[in-house]
């Protein structure tokens, strides 16, 4: 029997989504307003040769993060693979503190990006306030999330494809720009790699700091996942997934620095200007605009519109499972592992889209200190999320090799083991102790405000970590008998229900 509100007693999440769903969610929280709109800001900050050499070192961390995370996903599948997979593998403890950072993360995340898809309604609309368009596509997006999971994967789909359009034109217009066949300018030839300080501008510090940046860029592409507990057939899906999905990635993000290199030269002050507010100097659009396409920043300032939308939509369903998960496992209150007759955790969206929008308020007190502290915390926080990812798989594999189990057993094999994770792992511990480089090469170290900004997010998981191992004793998990079944926590427990 159901209650009024169409939740029934089964608890589990109905499969829904196929590899083309599974692909573009990965494409679409990868690819937002950092391609579209402050790619431009990491070659002035650099010079091209120094943001292309830190995308292309930060790809190849995504790259050992993405095959860790496939081989664990395809053979586990599940909403909320960062607790389980901590859980399972590191601790009771770790995997509590990595869950709630995950739903931390996407949930401050999901404010950010209504907020940006306000400001952008301002190119159209400047007289009406930008948080009446906030409030209104936050409400979409919750409508969205309130349909079976195929709807939300379709929705996705279409959101990403449209995303995907964009920066393929983008690459084949550039590409005819630095040929020379477009345009009413010659080809500019190298002559913007060779000027002032260019290739490598403020070596090394500002590689590092676009290296920083194309971290957090990259975030999103764990969304693979979290969308394998409701894929049809994860064990195809995953693995085809992480193969397709880091190589169109790393293309857009390196073919489009490549071509605004080529196109636009670092010292240029549009490239620091560019931002959701001014997207008629975004790169995107000065390089359609020099191809003669007139409608350029309309153009530009709809997809970018997308991409937020597809982002926020992301978003929303990646907290939800993870707050989901956190119910099944018994480390948040029932009542969120509820599901209606399609499979929806309709509480979990309802409080996930609540903290949206509590965190959206408060951009709209004060002086907006403390959601811009938050939002720089999320995206720390999605560094956490892949060190556990990282140290989970080490300590997955070693237990797969201790237990005696075949290498054919898995559906997928994650690359270089052991090389992969402990490389990807030191690049994360890397990027999270240099959030504070800028601050002390500024001046401004001493500065409590920058520290906790910097930091906050991984203070954070530390105290949930250490504080839950505090109260419950969890002891490391021992490698001989850790559980290395193919069944999920949500899985076990609605068979139980089942059972019962």
């Amino acid at each position: 029997m159901s209650s009024p509100l169409g939740i029934t007693p089964d608890e589990s999440l109905r499969k829904g989504l196929r590899t083309r769903h599974i692909s573009m969610l990965a494409l679409g929280g990868a690819i937002g307003t950092g391609l579209f709109v402050a790619s431009g800001a990491t070659i002035a900050d650099a010079g091209p040769g120094g943001a292309i050499t830190a995308y292309l070192l930060m790809g190849c961390m995504v790259f050992f993060l993405m095959q860790s995370l496939g081989e664990m996903s395809a053979y586990i599948p599940c909403s909320n693979p960062f607790e389980e997979y901590g859980k399972r593998f590191v601790s009771e403890s770790f995997g509590f503190a990595a869950g709630w950072n995950y739903w931390f993360n996407w949930s401050i995340t999901l404010a950010a990006e209504v907020v940006a898809a306000g400001l952008i309604m301002k190119f159209w609309l400047p007289d009406v306030p930008s948080w009446i368009w906030s409030v209104v596509f936050l409400g979409g997006l919750l409508a969205l999330n309130l349909f079976a999971v195929k709807a939300f994967g379709e929705a996705e789909f279409w959101f990403a494809s449209i995303k995907v359009i964009a920066v393929v034109i983008f690459l084949i217009v550039g590409t005819l720009l630095v040929l020379g066949v477009v345009g009413d300018q010659p080809s500019p030839g190298f002559s913007n790699w060779t000027i002032g300080e260019a290739p490598f501008v403020d070596f090394p510090l500002g590689m590092l700091s676009v290296f920083l940046l194309a971290g957090f860029a990259f975030q999103g592409t764990e969304m693979i996942a979290v969308a394998a507990g409701e894929a049809l057939e994860p064990k195809k899906a995953i693995p085809r997934a992480v193969r397709t999905v880091f190589v169109r990635i790393l293309l857009f993000y390196v073919g489009t620095l490549t071509i605004i290199a080529f196109l636009i030269p670092y010292n240029d002050p549009n490239l620091l200007n560019a931002s959701e507010e001014n997207i008629a100097i975004a790169p995107f659009t000065l390089v359609f605009s020099e191809a003669g396409i007139a409608v350029a920043a309309s153009m530009m300032n709809a997809v970018i519109l997308i991409a937020i939308l597809s982002a926020g939509n992301a978003s929303l369903f990646a907290a939800t499972r993870a707050l989901y998960g956190l119910s099944v496992q018994g480390s948040a209150p029932h009542l969120f592992s509820r599901v209606t007759r399609s499979g929806v955790p309709i509480l979990a969206v309802a409080a996930t889209a609540a903290i949206g929008a509590l965190c959206f308020l408060a951009s709209r007190v004060g002086d907006g200190r403390a959601y811009v502290w938050l939002v720089t915390a999320s995206s720390v926080a999605g560094f956490v999320t892949w060190m556990g990812i990282a140290w989970a798989h080490y300590r997955f594999r070693r237990a797969w090799n201790l237990q005696g189990r075949p290498l054919d057993e898995l559906p997928y094999k994650a690359w270089l083991y052991p090389a992969g994770p402990v490389i990807a792992l030191g690049m994360c511990i890397l990027v999270i102790a240099g959030q504070n480089l800028g601050a002390i090469r500024d001046g401004t170290a001493a500065d409590l405000e920058l520290w906790l900004t910097a930091y906050g997010a991984l203070i954070v998981f530390l105290g949930l970590w250490w504080g839950h191992k505090l109260i419950t004793h969890s002891p490391t998990v021992d490698l001989r008998t850790a559980d290395l079944s193919p069944t999920s926590a949500a899985s076990a427990h609605h068979d139980a229900e089942l059972i019962s």
